[in-house]
Order: C-alpha cells, then structure tokens, then sequence
C-alpha cells in the first residue's frame, strides 16, 4: 500500500520524524531538550531538510507530520467557500463534535464508535493509525464534515477499506458529502485498496440513498442487528469496488 510512514536516508531524520509523530506534534525547543540526534547541533539543518522535502510542516512553531493527499480543494457550494482537505492534529476535536452530533441522530451507529475511539486518542496521526486516514470539509475553519478510510486489522481483510462520512444536518444536500467521498475514495484506491465497504441501519434511508446514487451496491442485510429506541433494526451492508 501507499501513503505509508515514510522512508529516511539517516537514523537522526528517522528519530526526529519518529518523537515528533509520537507527540502529534513538537516545537524546537522539545526536539533540542530530547537530546535525539548523535549531533544536537544538526538539528535545525535536519529540519530544514525535512521541511523542504515535504516531510514536516511547521505552524506556529510546532512541527507535525506533513499530511499527504495533495493539500486543499476549495469549492463554492451554495455560495458557501468550503475546503475540502486531509484531517490535521487540531481538527480531531471537530471531528468528534461532527461525529457526536451525527450520531445523536441514531442513524450511524458507526460514527459513534469511531467517536469514542478517537476521543481516547491524543494523536490523529500517530504511527499506529497509519492505515485510518481523515478528511474533513470546512467552512470558514470550522469542520462541518468528515470522510473517515481505515483498513481492517486482520491481513486476510487488508484489502479492503471501511468508510465512514457524516455532514452537519444544516449542510446536508449541498455537495459536500459527495466531494468528501470523492476524496476518501481516490485516496484508497491510490494506496491500492480494492473495496470500500460501509454498514448503515436500514432507518437511515437518507444514507442508503445517498451511497447507491454514488453507486454502492448492498452487499448483504443483518436482520435485527441493531436496537434503537427499543426497537430492532435491519443493518445494511453496501460497497464499491475501487478502479472498475
């Protein structure tokens, strides 16, 4: 696959890129205090190099992993500027808000395990979440939408690819969705996934519409897979295939 960690021509770079990923992010003065390299005073020679090469992006003084996936998209939707564009460290609390709010409705029940899981994790682009990656679509800096891709666990399904999306309500039908998916999907098959797949209850018709207009397909039906509101309800399972 592609889109891994990437690879270092020196141990120092490897270090540098390994403490500062670890952390979600670090400034200079923690580099220095964490005595990494076997010559302390290459490190800011090393980080130019690291910069310029597009490993590392520096904003306001902290150094973070570079996201790749070629940067922003900006569109106007509904004469709205949206951008849609990779996940960064100080997204992951409007992720969990998008999320949270997407399912208090009770029609993803998905979005709210992968809610919880990153509300207990600090980093959004640590090392182990290298196969789960985000994009977010925002307006005026704020996320209102996020596209979630993350491979399976088990080798035997590491080729295919779960994905999950949610709009804000007040966003919903404008074109923001579609161009996140877009997104989500052309970087899974770029790191060489052959199946996208994503389960929905069977109440959230909105959903189900909106993948097979996209052309997903449903795979298979849990009858009675999940209980709402004390009621049992059907689970959908649908997905695409990727370079058809």
């Amino acid at each position: 696959m592609t889109g891994r960690r990437p690879t270092f021509e020196t141990k120092d770079r490897e270090r540098l890129y390994a403490f500062i990923e670890e952390r979600g992010g670090a400034t200079h003065e923690e580099l220095v205090e964490a005595d990494l390299l076997t010559d302390p005073a290459r490190y800011r020679q090393l980080v130019a190099v690291m910069k310029r090469d597009g490993v590392l992006d520096e904003v306001e003084g902290v150094l973070r992993p570079a996201v790749d996936a070629a940067g922003t998209e900006s569109h106007t939707i509904d004469g709205t500027e949206v951008a849609i564009r990779p996940a960064r460290q100080e997204d992951i609390s409007g992720i969990i808000g998008v999320m949270k709010q997407v399912a208090d409705e009770r029609r993803y029940i998905v979005a709210e395990d992968v809610a919880d899981q990153l509300s207990g994790d600090s980093a959004l682009m640590r090392q182990d979440l290298e196969d789960r990656r985000f994009f977010v679509g925002t307006v005026d800096d704020e996320v209102v939408a996020w596209c979630g891709v993350e491979q399976p666990s088990l080798e035997k399904l590491a080729h295919n690819a779960e994905l999950t999306l949610g709009v804000l309500e007040e966003y919903r039908g404008s074109g923001i969705g579609s161009r996140l998916m877009e997104r989500g999907l052309s970087w899974a098959e770029e790191s060489g996934f052959h199946k996208v797949y994503n389960s929905v209850p069977a109440t959230n018709q909105d959903g189900i519409e909106f993948l097979e207009d996209h052309g997903w397909t449903t795979e298979a039906v849990r009858r009675d897979h999940y209980r709402i509101d004390g009621e049992f309800v059907d689970e959908v399972m649908l997905a695409v295939e990727l370079g058809d």
